[in-house]
């Protein structure tokens, strides 16, 4: 087993593309784990008198000099002579861009009260702000509901792929260790699922709930998990269902049997856990299709709703073309997003590749990148 563990690191080791995946979700992790220290500000604290306020960190003064320490101006908003909003900065009034400094109040990791952020603006409550990607159309800071929303988004991804796995690992573990009727019933549910649209079937059924408008957020959040749990679990009892076919034959199973050892107790503890490497590899798989679909969802407003920030909602101002031309920094979002569904699926491919028995693609794949 152990030397087992230790091939799989080094050909996962050997995959550049893994190597970057693995770092990147350890990044997102990080970075939306402690959000409350990585923003700059609470997510929720609006500023209505700067909307839409561009990205205004700087290093290059007004005469063209060069400042190693980043810096911001107090601005003005203005309107032009098309009834545009933009700033004015005020050349005079510029605040330097500090670490460490005191701020809004947070609980890290959802427990520890504090208010301590990594970088902010003089750490003066009257200095502006210092919106490193603009500011959104109630004047919040977009990189703070980025870190913040990631957590959600990919919290609420996570959680969808550990219950639709779970459910998965009970229901084809059953129908392939019970077999006859029940295993019959079982597989044409699954199929029936399976040939179902996932999309539309979530919209279905997300649609079915009340309104949302007087939920909790955890409400909310609990109702996306389930919906998004309900289309997922189909395709992996099937596979699940094939591998205790062939476990089912297995020597210690068979041993089990003979000395009294009940169904549920073999089916627990000497079948399922024969599942987990495969469970492991393709959960890791199944991350980005259920965090796109937990975004897919918010954007179509029927997932995390305002005020609370999601990746999904916040990409719902940049659907307006002329919202985006003007603010390209509305995308930001979605950059994210692409991140960590390219992150999950490299890391992925890389652990799929690893744990491969064989060694033989992983091994072909390692070389090639």
């Amino acid at each position: 087993m152990r030397g087992s563990l230790s091939r799989a690191r080094r050909r996962f080791g050997a995959q550049r593309s893994a190597r970057w995946g693995a770092g990147a979700v350890a990044g997102l992790a990080l970075a939306c784990g402690a959000a409350g220290f990585f923003a700059p500000y609470d997510p929720l604290a609006a500023r209505d008198a700067a909307p839409y306020h561009p990205p205004n960190v700087r290093f290059v003064d007004e005469d063209g000099a060069f400042h190693l320490f980043p810096f911001v101006h107090e601005t003005r908003p203005v309107r032009d002579e098309d009834g545009r909003l933009r700033y004015e900065a005020d050349p005079a009034r510029r605040h330097p861009i500090r670490l460490f400094v005191r701020g809004d109040r947070y609980r890290l990791l959802g427990l520890v009260p504090l208010d301590l952020h990594l970088f902010g603006a003089s750490g003066d409550p009257d200095a502006p702000r210092a919106y490193l990607l603009g500011s959104d159309f109630r004047g919040r800071c977009v990189l703070s509901r980025i870190l913040h929303g990631g957590a959600l988004t990919l919290g609420v991804g996570l959680a969808g792929v550990l219950v639709s796995f779970a459910i998965g690992l009970l229901v084809g573990g059953i129908s392939g260790y019970v077999g006859g009727r029940v295993d019959g019933a079982i597989q044409r549910a699954c199929e029936t699922m399976m040939i179902l649209p996932g999309l539309y079937v979530i919209l279905a059924v997300r649609a079915a709930f009340p309104e949302t408008t007087d939920w909790p957020s955890s409400r909310v959040t609990l109702a996306v998990v389930l919906v998004l749990a309900l289309v997922g679990w189909a395709g992996i009892a099937r596979t699940i269902r094939g591998l205790v076919l062939s476990l089912r034959a297995r020597e210690h199973v068979l041993a089990a049997r003979a000395i009294g050892r009940s169904g549920p107790t073999i089916l627990l503890r000497r079948v399922l856990p024969h599942t987990l490497p495969f469970a492991v590899v393709a959960a890791s798989v199944a991350v980005p299709g259920m965090v796109f679909l937990e975004a897919a969802l918010s954007l179509l407003g029927l997932g995390i709703q305002e005020p609370d920030p999601s990746w999904g909602n916040m990409l719902r101002d940049a659907m307006n073309v002329g919202h985006l031309r003007l603010h390209p920094w509305l995308l930001a979002p979605g950059g994210a997003l692409c991140v960590a569904v390219g992150a999950f699926h490299f890391f992925g491919d890389g652990l799929r590749d690893a744990l491969d028995p064989a060694g033989a693609r992983g091994a072909g794949q390692s070389k090639n990148r």
